[in-house]
């Protein structure tokens, strides 16, 4: 039975599994998640109790966490991996996977949510901080794309999975310094990439439920 994924099409990290999916060429199942519905919040959470999405679920197993879902597409699908072969290769690879997810995707992530609260509720400090992180954030990963196509190298691997949704919604917040060449340009890279313009092209009738919508670039919206 292919694997099916519960997700929603606006979601970053769901998008980190899609294009996950898309780049092995996976057959799978698709259950697109009403959370907002409370029969519907209930199911998901009886398979998985923090309600974290995406989740997937494959032979009976119930496999939570992007990274480790990936790993186990790669692991149980039969159609190639995202990670290299070599174990030290294979580290590294983990290790931008777990540096776009903590310094790109979450203080992202924070933001957004700081807007979707009501405006009494809004937490001004955490924003600011968050928007350094994302600030701090773009230069390591400037410096590191030095001589590479992709995070780790030639390869596009699970740590690109993890760039592409982060940068995307990233840069809607905290624009790439002018300065940033070779990130603007591993960016172009990737939305460029089929299983990253496919991602965004069916999430496009959900990014007018987007909080900074009007920052979205018209190209992604047409």
């Amino acid at each position: 039975m292919p694997p099916t994924l519960h997700y929603h099409p606006l979601s970053s990290y769901c998008h980190k599994v899609l294009i996950a999916l898309y780049e092995l060429d996976i057959p799978f199942e698709r259950h697109l998640l009403n959370l907002g519905d409370p029969a519907e919040r209930d199911a998901f959470l009886a398979l998985w109790p923090t309600g974290k999405m995406p989740l997937l679920v494959h032979d009976g197993a119930v496999v939570a966490e992007t990274s480790v879902i990936i790993e186990h597409l790669g692991l149980r699908c039969g159609r190639g991996s995202l990670l290299p072969a070599d174990a030290a290769a294979a580290l590294d690879v983990r290790l931008w996977d777990r540096l776009f997810d903590l310094y790109v995707m979450t203080p992202m992530q924070a933001i957004v949510a700081d807007r979707l609260r009501d405006e009494k509720e809004r937490d001004p400090l955490a924003v600011g901080n968050a928007t350094r992180t994302l600030s701090m954030a773009y230069e390591p990963i400037e410096q590191r794309l030095e001589g590479r196509t992709w995070a780790c190298g030639d390869a596009f691997t699970m740590a690109d999975c993890a760039a592409a949704p982060a940068l995307f919604y990233a840069s809607t917040l905290v624009p790439f310094p002018a300065a940033n060449t070779r990130l603007a340009a591993y960016f172009e890279r990737l939305v460029q990439r089929p299983s990253v313009a496919r991602t965004l092209e069916e999430a496009k009738p959900f990014f007018q439920y987007y909080p900074f919508r009007e920052a979205l670039p018209a190209r992604f919206l047409s």
